[in-house]
């Protein structure tokens, strides 16, 4: 199990608004089965075997292309755990317990 956030951003385009390139992604995250997500105001928080997010990774970076954007610059920050399983769940909770 592994855990990722991942930000894909359109570059060369006019305008500053991205919604509509960011629906897509969000149609490409719900046909896919295999890697759970939470999108958020700054990316997309990504849980589930490393391989499955890599290539999502490489799906979601395409879409923008799809749309006739020359050029995409995509960040992808990823947190793999081999001594316990651990969810996205998780981590907010162990900080919220410290918290309490």
């Amino acid at each position: 199990m592994a855990t990722a956030d991942i930000t894909v951003l359109p570059i060369g385009r006019e305008g500053a608004s991205l919604s509509d390139v960011l629906v897509e992604v969000r149609r490409k995250l719900e046909a896919q089965q295999k890697v759970g997500f939470e999108m958020h105001a700054m990316g997309t928080s990504l849980e589930g075997e490393i391989g499955d997010i890599f290539a999502l990774a490489e799906q979601l970076h395409e879409v923008p292309f799809a749309s006739g954007i020359p050029r995409v610059y995509t960040v992808l920050k990823v947190d793999q755990r081999t001594d316990r399983y651990q969810s996205l769940a998780d981590k907010v909770e162990s900080v919220e317990r410290r918290l309490d």
